[in-house]
């Protein structure tokens, strides 16, 4: 078996891409790597690209994901954080890891499951996704063929929000989940990672949300 090897100067990110991987193989792999959360599985019709994030890529994924927390707490909004849970589907033949995701619309049906099964259940309302390293498979396409309706990307520089609609996604300025979430917003916030700390940067947000709250 063959694969490609990749690395960049994001604090050497690396992945690697099979060829050939049946879908046991890919829910084997991802049985075995559930106990260390720094492999991201992607996989898409006999692809798998196993991905080693940066020390940078998890700051960002985690900082994101404590403004998602401090929203829903400060606003009041129930949640169910399941981090990078596995959203695959075999009748898809398409599965991925988000950085962050959550259930926030549609928590309620999924609230007590011990597992969660995506040709049953709904997916995800929000993943996070950090591309400062980029991937060798189209994930987005694979977000939008599982039906996740909203997407937070974050290049290194820019954050943008993007909402499912139809088959694809579409750039948006607002927040489906957070309906008072800009994403000139969500940029401010993570430039104040420059000149705050962690937990002063996740005060500045609550009391942004408590603020613009109406």
């Amino acid at each position: 078996m063959t694969g490609i090897l990749s690395k960049s100067s994001d604090r050497a990110s690396s992945h690697i891409l099979l060829p050939s991987i049946r879908w046991e193989t890919y829910r084997a792999i991802a049985q075995d790597l559930e106990a260390q959360p720094s492999k991201r599985l992607t996989y898409d019709k006999g692809f798998l690209e196993i991905r080693m994030p940066s020390d940078l890529h998890e700051n960002y994924k985690k900082i994101l994901g404590r403004i998602v927390e401090a929203l829903t707490e400060t606003l009041e909004m129930e949640i169910l954080s399941l981090g990078s849970m596995t959203c695959d589907r075999e009748d898809l033949a398409k599965g991925l890891e988000p950085d962050q995701c959550y259930y926030i619309q549609n928590e309620a049906l999924v609230w007590g499951k011990d597992k969660i099964d995506l040709q049953i259940d709904p997916p995800p309302d929000l993943a996070i996704k950090i591309d400062i390293t980029s991937s060798s498979l189209n994930r987005f396409a694979i977000y939008a063929q599982v039906g996740v309706p909203e997407v937070w990307r974050y290049d290194g520089h820019l954050i943008t929000i993007h909402h499912l609609v139809d088959d694809c996604y579409v750039l948006s300025d607002r927040s489906i989940a957070f309906p008072l979430l800009r994403t000139n917003d969500l940029q401010n916030f993570l430039e104040l990672k420059s000149t705050l700390k962690e937990n002063a940067l996740i005060r500045q947000v609550r009391e942004w949300a408590i603020s613009n709250h109406v």
